[in-house]
């Protein structure tokens, strides 16, 4: 067999239909229908992803402590600004860290109590048999600090 590039060598019409004759015989076609909507049936794809409580907790706080301090840099950035134009606005400006640090606690506060709620025991043993129910939650945020209130069906 010749190893050099095809550049540097020509086929005979012989070599070239043997060649195409091999290449013809190791091919695959599907020849199998397709169906009348889209271009292949669906296939399921079961989501096997777990994410331990650690990392998703670590997520929440570091989403929390970087739109914290974000709220922080802006409110002090518009304070200063207001502070530089002693106006009406300058004194309202002079009230933003204050409104800052009570949605600060107020989301402290919700933290807390949300951290408090999924807390589980495990000294509990139940004998009898066990169903499961499938909750399904609303939330819907009211009001200027964001009041949350939950139902579930």
């Amino acid at each position: 067999m010749d190893f050099r590039p095809a550049s540097d060598r020509s086929m005979s019409d012989a070599e070239a239909a043997a060649e195409a004759e091999q290449i013809l015989r190791t091919a695959f076609r599907d020849d199998t229908p397709l169906p009348k909507i889209g271009s292949t049936p669906p296939v399921l794809q079961p989501e096997t992803r777990i994410v331990p409580a650690w990392a998703a907790g670590t997520a929440v706080a570091s989403i929390g402590i970087g739109a914290g301090i974000t709220g922080a840099g802006c409110g002090v950035w518009l304070v200063l600004q207001g502070l530089a134009a002693v106006t009406l606005t300058s004194v309202l400006m002079v009230t933003l860290p204050l409104a800052a640090l009570a949605a600060l606690a107020t989301a402290i506060g919700t933290a807390v109590q949300h951290a408090r709620a999924v807390v589980t025991h495990t000294e509990n043993h139940y004998t009898g048999p066990v169903t499961q129910h499938v909750q399904h939650t609303e939330q819907t945020a009211r009001g200027f600090f964001g009041r949350i209130t939950h139902r579930t069906r």
